[in-house]
């Protein structure tokens, strides 16, 4: 059968573009687990076309890598390691390791494949001394939520504060709480991301003392970029007096308002509902108040009718202006408008269902049965905090990996 080289080439060129759609799409809030499994779905089968191209598929690949782009790499590393060609994985690590910034297309590439196509090559990457495709070959092991041995152990003890930081925070994701006293050690630690992975996972693992969130709290008042991770599980450790108190240290700041809003939703207590009916009345925090409105009550704003329209005169994100410099995208784009008259009528007719000072996610307790429905149901942001809670209530298990490939996720929790 000939090979026609522009369907080859639109191929890979889809593969890269549906990549960075979906990088989006795993922490979207308007994604459900079945509408990420389409969306795989749709780059697996472009995969298959370079597949089914052979040598030729391949040959596009290798001519895109030049262009040292992230979604590329993952094109040609699928490729690459499915087939166990040595020249083709090396051309690839090499890609990765000249530009350590599209190391996220080679942990993408080794995460979509199975653990039994892959274990070896993450073998390999975790022996290199190159320290980002060290970090590459951690980064795929916790992808499969598999556990790099003794590596994982060497990692913790590096000399280099990103290799250890990277270290301290698989040990939570993976459930190793038999690792506690490396994060222990690590609590005190002169770099910030060291000792905020180590309070991440600490937390996560099981914080009987809940040191863990007296590391964290600093992190959510200061100007850190991992800030909203940070507040995220620190208010779920925190007593419920402590957490909202937090919380309402961040709304007296304008800066912060944002993450008291999506910390609202974080501590689920129907109690910060007036207030965030009361932001709902403003244009550039209405959106994040809904979201965090439908995380503790579980009303979906559009379904249920109870979206408005659009502010008249309202700008976010990047303008049709030429000379606005603001080239930020919208962060809340895929949420809906609350409508400020429709919900507080809502509320008053359904807020009997839920008990102020207790905690909820999604209108439901927060118990295990719920939160596996969650995971199987809800949408990307909501699975992820579910996930967050379940491991915390099983100390010991893996941080369920919400940004999977959808396929294996529904296999993982029996929706195939």
């Amino acid at each position: 059968m000939p090979v026609i080289e522009t369907i080859i080439t639109q191929h890979a060129e889809e593969i890269s573009f549906l990549w960075l759609l979906r990088g989006k799409a795993v922490h979207a809030p308007h994604y459900s687990l079945k509408d990420l499994a389409k969306l795989d779905n749709r780059v697996e089968a472009h995969i298959d076309g370079l597949r089914v191209a052979g040598d030729a598929g391949w040959e596009i690949c290798k001519e895109f890598l030049g262009a040292g782009e992230a979604g590329e790499v993952f094109a040609a590393a699928v490729l690459a390691f499915e087939s166990s060609d040595e020249e083709r994985i090396r051309m690839v690590i090499e890609v990765a390791e000249e530009k350590p910034e599209t190391c996220r297309g080679l942990v993408s590439a080794l995460g979509w494949l199975s653990w039994q196509e892959v274990e070896i090559h993450i073998r390999k990457l975790l022996a290199a001394e190159s320290l980002p495709l060290h970090r590459a070959g951690l980064a795929a092991c916790v992808a499969h939520r598999q556990d790099p041995g003794t590596p994982l152990i060497d990692a913790l003890r590096n000399d280099d504060p990103v290799v250890r930081a990277q270290a301290l925070q698989t040990v939570g994701e993976l459930g190793r709480k038999d690792l506690i006293p490396f994060l222990q050690d690590n609590m005190t630690s002169e770099d910030d991301l060291c000792r905020y992975s180590a309070a991440w996972s600490t937390a996560l693992l099981g914080d009987m003392g809940k040191a863990s969130a007296a590391v964290l709290k600093p992190f959510v008042t200061m100007n850190f970029s991992r800030r909203k991770d940070a507040m995220k599980i620190a208010l779920r450790r925190m007593p419920p007096s402590s957490a909202l108190e937090l919380q309402a240290e961040l709304a007296s700041q304008p800066d912060t308002m944002r993450l008291a809003l999506i910390g609202a939703g974080v501590i689920g207590d129907p109690v910060l509902v007036p207030w965030l009916m009361e932001r709902m009345m403003v244009p550039e925090l209405a959106r994040v108040a809904g979201e965090s409105f439908t995380m503790i009550t579980g009303v979906d704003i559009a379904y249920e009718d109870l979206e408005g329209k659009k502010p008249e005169g309202f700008e976010a994100g990047p303008t049709e202006n030429p000379e606005d410099e603001d080239v930020s995208m919208d962060p809340d784009e895929d949420l809906p408008w609350p409508d400020p008259g429709l919900v507080p009528a809502w509320w008053a007719r359904n807020k009997s269902a839920l008990q102020d000072g207790a905690r909820y996610l999604l209108g439901k307790p927060i118990n295990l049965v719920n939160l596996q429905h969650v995971l199987r149901y809800g949408r990307q942001r909501q699975r992820a905090a579910a996930a967050i809670e379940m491991a915390i209530m099983n100390p010991g298990q893996p941080l369920f990996e919400t940004r999977a490939p959808g396929f294996r996720q529904q296999r993982i929790l029996g929706l195939n």
